[in-house]
C-alpha cells in the first residue's frame, strides 16, 4: 500500500550512522547529569536539625531549644529559628551559630516576638555561616 503523494512531505532515508551512536550517548549523559542533580538537592542534608522543645518567655519572647547533627562536626553551622503567632504569622527570626562540636549538639536561644508567640521552630541549618556570625 503506498501513502498518499504530497500528504507526509518526502520520505527521508535512514539516519546517519554519527547520529545512531551519539543521540544515545547524549541521551545518558543528560540522565547522569540530572541524576547528580536529584542526589544533590534531594538526597541526604548534611546538616540536621530538630525542634527538641520551646517555651513561651512572656508576651514578647520564647525560648527554643534544638538539636543539630552533622556530616562534618568540625565546620560551624547556622540555623534559623523563628516564632509563630496565635495567627499563623512569623512573630521573630533568629540566626544562631553552632561551633563545631562532635556528635549531637544541643543549643537553645532566646527569641524576641513582635506578637505573643504560641510556638518557636527550627527553619533550617546551613554551613554557608554569614561573615557577621563567625567566630574568626
Amino acid at each position: 500500500m503506498a501513502l498518499p503523494e504530497g500528504r507526509y512531505g518526502t520520505p527521508r532515508g535512514p539516519l546517519p550512522r554519527w547520529a545512531r551512536w551519539s543521540l544515545p550517548v547524549i541521551a545518558v549523559l543528560v540522565g547522569g547529569v540530572v541524576a547528580w542533580v536529584g542526589y544533590r538537592n534531594l538526597g541526604t542534608a548534611p546538616v540536621e536539625a530538630g525542634q527538641t522543645a520551646f517555651r513561651a518567655v512572656g508576651d514578647n519572647a520564647v525560648e527554643i531549644t534544638f538539636e543539630v547533627v552533622r556530616k562534618t562536626p568540625e565546620r560551624p553551622v547556622v540555623c534559623i529559628v523563628r516564632a509563630r503567632a496565635d495567627d499563623g504569622d512569623e512573630a521573630g527570626r533568629r540566626e544562631v551559630l553552632v561551633g563545631p562540636a562532635g556528635g549531637t549538639v544541643r543549643a537553645t536561644t532566646v527569641l524576641r516576638t513582635s506578637k505573643p508567640p504560641v510556638t518557636g521552630e527550627v527553619f533550617g541549618c546551613s554551613y554557608q555561616v554569614p561573615a557577621y556570625l563567625s567566630t574568626r
